[in-house]
């Protein structure tokens, strides 16, 4: 079976996988927002494969707590960078197709790594972006926050209007602690079940982001990853799809409304 053939048997698959009254879990990571122009973090390409920044240190290393609490202005610089990227992009049809999937099925929600907060622009609403959303700044002292387009124009670090501390995006630095209200909701959405769970554009290297395919893998229900690359948990699934998300989902979810006359 070529390629091709073997891509289409396999969206029939997932296709099959996907009834009205059902529950899924999506999670995501890097890879969903590179059709958007973005670069992944350790996939092919990835922005962290280069050994070391100008800085004489990992890229980890320079967006870490240790760092931020040491020289915050290093850690800036390098989330200015990330955040630049994002500037004049937006969703793509992965994250659409996800959004229409969620107002279609009986229950949906992801779990993204990502911070740019392309998923809740694409209108999904029941999003855990786990590690935070970089728009998002808070005061490393008061209360204070607010949501910013981007970061033109500001002196690095930004002070808060308030009381003069600090700013800084409200992400989960290298070395924090991942936000406890985040995990509680999401231990809430994993204990109720879901009838199958998919993996898209991570190299699941994070506990937390392969654990739910371990679960659901000793449950019995299926799982299916979709990535160019082979992953941490490639070996576990029981459909590995290996295309880019955007194609992906578009053939995914074009297929299924042929079927369904949705």
């Amino acid at each position: 079976m070529d390629e091709a053939s073997l891509n289409s048997s396999l969206i029939d698959r997932i296709v099959d996988l996907l009834q009205i009254d059902q529950s899924y879990l999506f999670i995501t990571g890097a890879g969903i927002s590179a059709d958007s122009g973005l670069p992944t973090y350790r996939g092919t390409g990835g922005i962290y494969d280069d050994s070391n920044t100008e800085d004489g240190m990992p890229i980890e290393v320079a967006l870490s707590k240790q760092i931020y609490e040491k020289n915050p202005k290093i850690t800036w610089k390098y989330l200015g960078e990330i955040e630049k990227a994002l500037r004049g992009k937006m969703f793509n049809r992965a994250h659409k197709v996800l959004a229409e999937i969620e107002h279609h099925f009986e229950r949906v929600w992801i779990l993204t790594q990502n911070i740019d907060g392309f998923h809740q622009n694409a209108g999904s609403k029941n999003v855990i972006d786990i590690h935070g959303d970089i728009h998002t700044l808070r005061c490393t002292t008061c209360k204070f926050q607010k949501w910013v387009k981007d970061f033109s124009g500001f002196l690095i670090p930004p002070c808060c209007p308030k009381c003069d501390a600090f700013l800084r995006p409200d992400v989960v630095l290298f070395g924090e602690a991942l936000p406890l209200e985040k995990i509680s909701s999401f231990q809430t959405e994993l204990n109720k079940g879901f009838n199958c769970i998919f993996t898209i554009g991570t190299t699941s290297v994070f506990p937390y982001i392969s654990e739910p395919i371990k679960i659901a893998k000793g449950l019995g229900y299926p799982t299916v990853e979709i990535n160019p690359d082979t992953t941490e948990v490639s070996h576990l699934v029981d459909i590995k799809l290996s295309l880019n998300a955007a194609k992906a989902l578009n053939l995914i979810w074009s297929r299924y409304q042929e079927n369904n006359f949705y």
